[in-house]
């Protein structure tokens, strides 16, 4: 017996709760991810140091401290709970689905770093390019659901 085999099942009958506490702050975080680069859309036609572009500032600040950050931090914990449960480790969909997470735990420290450059007055992006960035967490977040739910590899 493995260290990963001893933690198969260990939820118990726990696990569709864990599973439905998951799914929730699953969509908590990815509509965050909605919202901050859309917010980032609208400040960036804002001109640097006004009124306008503080209240953004502030918006911004508090999507990724009360909806981002303590969200992405319980998908990681309850994600990482249910992957022992059902010993997913070894199995193709879930290395995947994991890469992706991880992906979108990098996209959103990208976020935020991006949203400080926003807040010191910079504008490197364009606002077509954070248009498209907009897109990132629905596509993975369409493929994530497809490898949990299909399982096709």
């Amino acid at each position: 017996m493995t260290f990963l085999d001893a933690y198969v099942g260990w939820l118990g009958n726990a696990y569709p709760w864990v599973k439905a506490a998951h799914l929730t702050f699953v969509i908590f975080w990815i509509s965050g991810l909605f919202l901050l680069p859309r917010f980032y859309v609208y400040h960036h036609a804002t001109p640097p140091g006004t009124a306008e572009d503080r209240a953004w500032i502030e918006r911004e600040e508090r999507v990724r401290s009360i909806i981002l950050t303590p969200a992405m931090v319980i998908v990681w914990i309850l994600g990482l709970m249910l992957a022992f449960h059902l010993g997913a480790w070894g199995e193709g969909w879930f290395s995947v689905k994991l890469a992706l997470v991880v992906a979108l735990t990098g996209y959103q420290g990208w976020m935020g770093a991006y949203g400080r450059k926003l807040a010191n007055g910079a504008r490197p992006l364009e606002n077509r390019t954070l248009r498209i960035m907009n897109e990132i967490p629905g596509i993975a977040t369409a493929v994530i659901v497809v490898l949990v739910i299909v399982k096709p590899f």
